[in-house]
């Protein structure tokens, strides 16, 4: 199945709006960060993405018609030169409110998660090795948490899409302008339901707490039992008499 629309913007910049506005419209399904962090497959494939394995696009998006968000916006050059057809979506935000939105979620989140779950969860293990190789270090180089160079990535990734799509094939697009623009580019009716607005930084930032937390547990887990230990040996390791 050929990709028909391919999003070329960063996370945090609309994107799981778009998601649901595609869906909406008819391309299902719209390919987004949701489906790896749900589906071993898809963690298995942006791993080995990551590791520098040829990727076989037809079988990362099998089933999908669209796709937007990291990391398939990352290699918008291949994906739109795999789909000649396939119209391009550059979500747009300004640098400075994409950062606060990004350094406080989606970057937020990797420095959030434990070790141990890493460690005893396969697919966090695989989903945070595609996101040290292919976000951190393919394209932000080392500096995803320096302000500067986070933005400076951001602005030239636009410049760069917009030099690299041709005109006519490509939407510079802000989720705010609604239905209107992105219709007309794509050549379907404007629905007469709102457009999707999702603002999902709340749940990411209980999320981000939530694992947080759970870094605590082996200490949690080992002080309970230390806790008991001492309680054997103090009672002499019988029960009640």
């Amino acid at each position: 199945m050929a990709l028909d629309v391919i999003g070329a913007g960063f996370g945090r910049t609309g994107t799981l709006s778009l998601k649901l506005a595609l869906e909406q419209l008819g391309y299902v399904k719209c390919h987004h960060m949701m489906e790896v962090m749900r589906s071993d497959t898809q963690a298995d494939h942006w791993k080995a993405i990551g590791e520098g394995k040829p990727a076989d696009w037809d079988k990362v998006f099998d089933g999908f018609t669209a796709s937007v968000d990291f990391p398939s916006s990352v290699y918008y050059r291949e994906l739109a030169a795999k789909y000649p057809a396939a119209k391009v979506v550059l979500t747009v935000r300004s640098a400075d409110s994409w950062w606060k939105s990004a350094s406080e979620t989606i970057f937020a989140i990797g420095n959030a998660v434990p070790s141990w779950l890493k460690m005893l969860v396969p697919r966090f293990r695989k989903i945070f090795a595609m996101h040290d190789a292919v976000l951190a270090q393919k394209l932000f180089k080392g500096g995803m948490h320096d302000e500067a160079v986070a933005k400076a990535t951001f602005r030239a990734h636009i410049a760069e899409v917009q030099a690299v799509i041709p005109a006519e094939r490509l939407l510079v697009y802000e989720v705010k302008q609604g239905w209107a623009p992105l219709c007309a580019f794509l050549g379907k009716p404007v629905p007469e339901t709102p457009f999707p607005n999702v603002n999902d930084s709340a749940e990411f930032k209980q999320r981000i707490g939530i694992l947080k937390a759970l870094g605590w547990a082996p200490w949690v887990v080992g002080g309970l039992l230390a806790v008991g230990g001492l309680y054997l040996a103090l009672t002499g390791g019988g029960g009640p008499t």
